[in-house]
């Protein structure tokens, strides 16, 4: 019996899928040319309201580039996507996008939904 839950352990941890997420849900806008992002390390999440979100924490925009640099340097192969709200201010996307580039991370991309055709 302890043979058998062992085995199930072993297939739900070898089938479970990881994924990473900025840590809310925002309504990124419709672009005809959006492409998939396969390896996207770090996600930041803007909401409507322009709050900023990593990893299911809210974070100031100053503390934004030491993140950024921290957990690049776990994963230098990755790159940025910044999940962005359509109703959020353009002028925190700049911001934040300025706060990546800062840290030393030139691979930067904005999330989007796929247009219907």
């Amino acid at each position: 019996m302890l043979d058998v839950v062992f085995i199930m352990l072993i297939f739900f941890i070898v089938t479970t899928s990881f994924v990473k997420e900025a840590g809310i849900t925002v309504n990124t806008p419709e672009a005809e040319t959006a492409q998939r992002q396969e390896s996207a390390n770090i996600l930041i999440g803007i909401e409507e309201s322009g709050s900023i979100w990593i990893d299911g924490r809210p974070i100031d925009v100053r503390a934004l580039k030491a993140t950024v640099a921290r957990l690049h340097a776990e994963n230098p192969q990755g790159t940025v996507v910044v999940q962005s709200d359509e109703k959020a201010d353009t002028g925190v996307l700049v911001k934040v996008m300025d706060q990546v580039r800062l840290a030393g991370i030139d691979k930067i991309a904005v999330a989007s939904r796929v247009a219907p055709p």
